[in-house]
């Protein structure tokens, strides 16, 4: 089992302590959320709380997580760094694809790439990008991605995109690691057609019952798709317990993510609280688990 450390929500300068730290620790990578614009109304109720209601404030600190991996790793060595999960289908894939490489060679290859769907139709209003095709457009979205990070001259025409001859240089020399978040049965297809792993949580329409169905139905479009590779299966659930990672590792999942001080301080914990959290966590599970 790997484990990954979730980070955000928290001020700009706990993030490189929190970083050394989980390296420190043992930990293998540090997972940062992606959130664009806090809309004073929406007109979707927030799809993973049990009444929709959003568990954030409007001043929440939210930053961009290219920005954030990038100073992440320039202070650190070891440790991998992936956004869970970057909002692809509201951006462009090739300002995605050149942000994506620019950090992975600054990083030293150890960034990957977890993609998702914003559940705000406002992202979509403000940022000209259409609703309703977010899904397919995304699929698009990450061979263009793909493509591109391959280095050399690289052309595209697709359904949704369409473009020349073009690069961008320099690329990392090992191809990025794809991680597709979602619930609904088109992600889980796009991940066992077009992913490295699939990210998943718990919350009220997934529990880890449902965890295991999924894994099973992506292992069959894997499968369908004559896909047999190395495939990830990063899922974080609400409790860490020795019980539940059990549970986990039985179903098929290969990467632990978790907010080790979340069951200890909860949400309010200071810097001091999660860097004891972490290296707790690293000593009483990770180093064991060795």
């Amino acid at each position: 089992m790997q484990y990954t450390l979730s980070v955000g929500f928290c001020p700009a300068d706990w993030y490189v302590p929190l970083a050394r730290a989980a390296e420190a620790a043992g930990w293998d990578s540090i997972a940062v959320p992606d959130g664009l614009f806090y809309y004073e109304k929406t007109s979707a109720p927030y799809p993973y709380s049990a009444d929709g209601s959003r568990f954030w404030a409007a001043d929440t600190p939210f930053l961009d997580p290219w920005v954030v991996i990038a100073t992440m790793a320039g202070a650190t060595e070891r440790i991998r760094f992936y956004p869970s999960v970057l909002k692809l289908a509201v951006r462009d894939p090739l300002l995605v694809a050149k942000e994506l490489s620019s950090c992975a060679v600054l990083a030293g290859e150890r960034v990957a790439l977890g993609v998702g769907l914003s559940p705000w139709p406002e992202d979509f209003e403000v940022l000209r990008e259409e609703w309703a095709q977010r899904g397919p457009r995304s699929a698009e979205m990450i061979e263009i991605i793909r493509g591109l990070l391959q280095g050399g001259m690289y052309e595209y025409h697709g359904r949704f995109y369409d473009f020349p001859r073009l690069q961008i240089a320099p690329v990392p020399r090992a191809p990025v690691p794809v991680y597709i978040g979602g619930l609904v049965e088109p992600v889980l297809k796009r991940a066992a057609r077009l992913g490295d792993g699939y990210i998943g949580w718990e919350n009220p329409r997934c529990s880890l019952e449902d965890l295991a169905q999924m894994i099973r139905r992506i292992e069959g479009y894997r499968r369908d798709y004559d896909r047999t590779g190395a495939f990830e299966y990063k899922f974080m659930p609400y409790s860490t317990s020795s019980g539940t990672r059990q549970r986990l590792g039985a179903a098929g999942v290969t990467d632990l993510i978790c907010i080790p001080w979340m069951e200890t301080h909860g949400a309010a914990a200071g810097l001091r609280e999660r860097l004891d959290a972490v290296a707790r966590f690293g000593d009483e599970v990770i180093a064991r688990s060795r």
